[in-house]
């Protein structure tokens, strides 16, 4: 990697990045002052290259502040393949902890401050600390959830349907991420996500209305389990947050860019995959349990949800889930 200047972290990155690894899993003293002595710091400007395909990356990054992407090139067209913000843990999928050639390199889309550990360091303590190697298997478990939705805007549909599920699932890239990198992500061209957008947009006061209620019924429908209602209705929902069906069914529509059932299905099928990830739920339930206990009112539909909305049928998303808690 040229031109990449590596500082050590001061302390303030220090306990950030601990914190963050701590919201996951505990980490002790002595796994602490590993990282206070090897956590390192880097700045990189807008298009400069943090890793290149067909070469080792050498080190695990944390986002701080900014935004990179991933890229791979196919008969000298560049394709992006991910999109990560602050918060975000980046390095080389396809040569992850430095065990192989990357087949992809990433940039910056931004001007971005990272903090970075060298693999052969992460290696050394993978095999010392249990905390850091269950708090890593929690990052690539992320990683192939985020491969999966890339995977599955690809195969939603046409333009239109993509970039709504874009919209849906990364609402605050629209407006950040240049265009360019928006429409290749979603393999479309810049001219038909501008269309597109255009066609989708709404005045600012309504759009602030639109956000409002969407919160306000988002969060009604989450934190009372409503979805898990066989017989929801859209009326009553409005009744219960003292909107009208038609106000509600718009904010549905211009908000979360669904309809009613495919928003509800929507809940049901996250709260099915959270499900998932509780040993003690999937020994105790079989999939169509937890389907029926969603919500769902037949093994047919809920099987075409969940493989309309994940991009895979629940048996092979229960599969892969299991493989990945299988790594170290």
């Amino acid at each position: 990697m040229e031109n990449l200047e590596y500082i050590n972290a001061d302390s303030q990155d220090i306990e950030h990045v601990l914190n963050v690894m701590n919201t996951v899993h505990p980490i002790d003293n002595e796994l602490a002052g590993e990282f206070k002595k090897h956590l390192l710091k880097l700045k990189i400007k807008k298009d400069q290259i943090l890793f290149k395909e067909n070469e080792v990356c050498q080190y695990m990054y944390y986002i701080v502040k900014g935004a990179l992407m991933g890229c791979t090139t196919h008969n000298k067209q560049k394709i992006t393949t991910y999109i990560s913000v602050e918060n975000d843990f980046v390095s080389s999928i396809s040569g992850l902890h430095g065990s192989a050639h990357s087949q992809e390199y990433a940039v910056a889309v931004e001007d971005s401050e990272l903090l970075a550990m060298h693999n052969g360091e992460l290696n050394r303590l993978f095999k010392h600390h249990f905390e850091l190697n269950y708090i890593f298997r929690v990052v690539l478990e992320k990683y192939y959830k985020d491969a999966q939705q890339r995977a599955h805007i690809i195969r939603v549909g046409n333009a239109k349907e993509r970039y709504l599920y874009f919209a849906q699932t990364n609402p605050n890239y629209l407006d950040r991420l240049p265009a360019e990198i928006v429409a290749s992500l979603l393999n479309i061209k810049p001219s038909t996500l501008s269309a597109i957008k255009k066609n989708y947009a709404v005045p600012k006061k309504q759009s602030l209305e639109l956000e409002k209620y969407g919160k306000q019924f988002e969060n009604y429908v989450v934190n009372n389990q409503s979805f898990r209602n066989k017989g929801i209705r859209l009326n009553t929902l409005a009744e219960d947050l003292g909107l009208s069906s038609h106000k509600l069914s718009t904010v549905l529509n211009c908000y979360f860019n669904q309809s009613f059932i495919d928003y509800i299905n929507q809940q049901r099928v996250n709260w099915i995959k959270d499900s998932l990830r509780n040993q003690d739920i999937i020994q105790s339930f079989t999939l169509e349990a937890l389907a029926y206990s969603a919500g769902f009112s037949s093994r047919s539909a809920f099987y075409n949800s969940f493989k309309k909305i994940v991009g895979m049928s629940p048996l092979e998303y229960a599969k892969k889930l299991r493989s990945v808690k299988t790594l170290p």
